[in-house]
């Protein structure tokens, strides 16, 4: 096997997307990197080349340096053909242009319009809506009658529902918003995606610029407590925002905000089937363990498996020689496996202590959502943990085939309620 992972052919493995819905397959070639390869450049049929980088403290040094790592001109991985379609199609060199595509001055700028509604205060005006939701989506395994899709059934619409409420999506439009979600994020997987025709990818961004446009000028008339009411009407500058950031930033709100916190929750919950005495413990001590027990999950699923930094400058990492100009995949699956930083790494502990995981990014660009996903997370197990008797597997769970963000795609449970 070894000398699979280092030939060329292992190149176009570590971008399929079917290879990444193998958790196994995956998590065995990240191990055999981080201990022989740790900053390897990589050369797939139809992409620029890469530096692949797979440890926890190579991938921090690198977000850690927003001066050195840029994330334009590519901050994810995609075929040339991509690319060009997409500057050939739209005059863009990006698709959709979010804080994920910026660079200073503008990330900070644009962070700074809503940075507040994902800390401390606001935050705490939420819980009792958040706490409202896990009470629903807990009543709705209730009445499911003892088997359901955990993913399907509950993991996806319930972080979804609070998501759309704090940016001001109407509840009959969460449907529309999690179809065109699955087919952004899932483009690359045969089950969600709309086809593996580039123009319908595009027509999904275009879909959603047309939601967002109506709801712009929706808030524009009639300003709301809300989200969307902060991009509307906001200005960077002194100007308002133009139509393509101010689109990208509902777009990362309404897709990033719930799908990554629906995968963790997932996959949180089939890593306590699996390790029933990490269940029985929490079940014991939730008050003491559900903190670091969602920490654990995130850690665990790492939704967000990768984003990518160009070199501004010659550098250095892992004691490799990187050129200006040359770009770096920061796999975070890998890092949060890494055992020179995580003690058993392979575990799943609920009271596990220690470093950081990395799986909402670090320094400047650190995820905006982070504390809210964890008290999501919180609340549904505080109340799944309170009402829920037993919980076992009724099927194979299957995983999305996509090398960007997933998780989960079905997780068929049988449960008894108290």
């Amino acid at each position: 096997m070894s000398d699979f992972y280092a030939s060329p052919s292992f190149d176009e493995t570590m971008v399929d997307p079917v290879f990444w819905g193998d958790e196994h397959k995956l998590h065995e070639a990240f191990t055999w990197l981080r201990d022989n390869s740790p900053v390897r450049q990589l050369a797939p049929n139809g992409y620029d080349p890469f530096w692949a980088i797979t440890k926890y403290n190579d991938i921090k040094a690198i977000e850690g340096n927003k001066t050195l790592w840029l994330n334009d001109p590519r901050p994810t991985l995609g075929p040339k053909m991509v690319q060009a379609f997409v500057e050939q199609s739209t005059g863009r060199r990006h698709l959709v242009r979010s804080l994920v595509q910026m660079d200073e001055p503008d990330h900070s700028k644009y962070r700074a319009l809503t940075q507040s509604w994902f800390l401390g205060a606001n935050l705490r005006k939420l819980q009792d809506t958040v706490d409202a939701l896990a009470v629903k989506y807990v009543d709705r395994l209730a009445e499911m009658g003892g088997e359901c899709d955990f993913v399907k059934d509950v993991a996806i619409w319930y972080p979804l529902r609070v998501i759309m409420s704090i940016l001001g999506v109407p509840e009959e439009d969460e449907p529309l918003m999690m179809k065109l979600t699955q087919e952004l994020f899932g483009s690359s997987d045969p089950d969600v995606n709309r086809s593996f025709e580039m123009g319908d990818f595009l027509n999904v961004v275009q879909d959603f610029e047309a939601y967002f446009a109506k709801l712009t000028a929706a808030r524009r008339a009639n300003p709301q407590n809300d989200v969307a009411s902060v991009i509307a009407n906001g200005e960077i500058d002194g100007k308002p925002i133009p139509d393509h950031e101010a689109n990208g930033y509902y777009t990362i709100i309404a897709t990033a905000g719930h799908d990554t916190t629906s995968s963790t929750t997932a996959g949180g919950l089939l890593a306590l089937i699996q390790n029933p005495d990490q269940m029985q413990r929490l079940r014991a001590d939730p008050e003491a363990h559900l903190g670091s027990a969602v920490d654990e999950m995130i850690r665990w699923v790492s939704p967000v498996r990768h984003f990518m930094r160009t070199a501004s400058a010659d550098c250095e990492v892992g004691g490799q020689a990187i050129k200006a100009g040359e770009s770096a995949i920061l796999w975070y699956p890998s890092a949060n496996r890494d055992a020179e930083i995580f003690d058993d790494p392979f575990s799943f502990k609920v009271d596990r202590k220690g470093p950081k995981q990395l799986a909402f990014g670090f320094g400047a660009h650190v995820c905006l959502g982070q504390h809210l996903a964890r008290m999501e997370i919180n609340a549904l197990y505080r109340e799944l943990l309170n009402r829920v008797d037993h919980i076992e597997l009724s099927g194979d769970p299957k995983y999305m085939q996509t090398t960007f963000v997933g998780g989960l795609k079905s997780l068929p449970i049988r449960y008894r309620m108290k």
